[in-house]
């Protein structure tokens, strides 16, 4: 029995006044002469406290905007993107609808049963977080697996920008080799510009460090003067955004039709990509994509002034022939480099700008010999007067 029926039952059935029953029960007089009367009018019923709860709510949630969440929620999903209340939010605000809140969304997901349960996450206190400042100021890679509709399974290798999180290569093969790591990293350098430092795991693909070696791929980076950062052995989270992203790419991939050759998981990835890098709003990036991140800065550079002189610049390997030359197509001619005999049988970098190409010893990071590249000749010797200098440079300046 609540408060109210106490009081006018104690005035009503045991003789109580209103002015013993006010100062007994801390209520005024005017409020006791309300209950009486509605008491009086209608049953205990009417002693019962209404509700404040207004009829109508202007900034209620209307059925169409509601079954709009639930249809880019499900549609999201479908196609393995996405599908937070953050994400649906955005896709809100480009319909140029009414926007709620995150925790409105998230009960709407909740009671048309669009949520799943989880385990109970790790406080975000506990992460310890780090961008890069500058896009190629880090790129990470990492490879993962997927299965074709055969069952067969087959290896995806990716390289990201840690600033932007641009994926910047996706490829699919059977089995990820240092070979196939050194190619990607190349076709990278030569659309992108060199990295000022990688971030990797410590496979061998990567890195033979462990071994107390250098593999190729490492070699190769000493010699483009990139540095190379290795995350701690069984401690992936050093390399979490790639490891983030395997989890996006996963979800987009298993919302199709299984692929049944390479060739279809690639094209399903090239999709991806696309629709990662200029599509997909990105949490991380304030809602904007990578490639607008990617583009909107200065890019970071590694230091090789001394090679390159500050001009943007590819990259080729290749072997130092029995003749003592290399071959470069230039201007979809052959190009023949006269490097020397002595350095026969050698693998080679090729750093080819502008204006010149620079030939580097893959094992020592030596300085080979330097050509300029002269479109009216096919043979360009080699114009370097001293071996591992640049003319005119002094023993201070190496």
């Amino acid at each position: 029995m609540s408060k109210n029926h106490v009081i006018v039952h104690q005035i009503r059935d045991a003789g109580l006044s209103v002015t013993e029953a006010a100062n007994q029960y801390k209520i005024s007089r005017q409020r006791i002469y309300q209950l009486l009367k509605a008491y009086d009018g209608g049953s205990d019923a009417a002693l019962e406290p209404r509700s404040r709860k207004p009829h109508t709510n202007p900034r209620a949630i209307t059925e169409e905007l509601t079954q709009r969440i639930i249809d880019l929620r499900k549609t999201l999903t479908a196609n393995g993107l996405d599908a937070g209340p953050l994400t649906i939010q955005y896709h809100l605000n480009k319909e140029h609808l009414h926007v709620p809140s995150t925790s409105t969304i998230r009960r709407i997901l909740r009671a048309h049963g669009l949520v799943k349960p989880e385990p109970k996450k790790r406080p975000k206190s506990s992460l310890h977080r780090f961008q890069a400042d500058q896009p190629n100021e880090t790129w990470q890679s990492d490879f993962t697996e997927a299965v074709l509709a055969s069952g067969h399974k087959v290896e995806i290798l990716h390289w990201l920008d840690d600033h932007s999180r641009y994926l910047l290569h996706c490829s699919v093969h059977d089995e990820i080799t240092t070979d196939i790591v050194i190619d990607s990293f190349t076709r990278c350098v030569n659309r992108y510009g060199p990295p000022q430092s990688t971030l990797t795991d410590n496979g061998l693909v990567y890195t033979t460090r462990l071994l107390k070696g250098l593999n190729k791929f490492e070699k190769l980076l000493i010699t483009l003067g990139i540095r190379q950062k290795n995350g701690t052995p069984y401690h992936p989270q050093t390399q979490g955004k790639v490891e983030r992203f395997h989890h996006t790419e996963h979800l987009w991939v298993d919302a199709r039709p299984r692929a049944q050759t390479i060739a279809e998981l690639q094209t399903i990835l090239d999709q991806f990509q696309h629709t990662y890098n200029t599509e997909r709003p990105h949490r991380a990036l304030n809602r904007e994509t990578p490639e607008q991140w990617y583009h909107r800065t200065l890019k970071a550079r590694p230091n090789l002034i001394k090679i390159t002189r500050d001009r943007e610049f590819r990259i080729r390997h290749d072997r130092i022939d029995n003749d003592g030359k290399v071959t470069l197509r230039h201007d979809g001619k052959l190009r023949h480099l006269g490097v020397r005999k002595i350095h026969r049988r050698k693998k080679v970098v090729m750093l080819i700008d502008t204006e010149e190409v620079t030939v580097l010893d893959v094992e020592n990071s030596e300085v080979l010999s330097r050509h300029v590249i002269d479109p009216d000749k096919f043979y360009w010797p080699d114009k370097q007067k001293s071996p591992g200098r640049w003319p005119g440079e002094s023993d201070e300046n190496l």
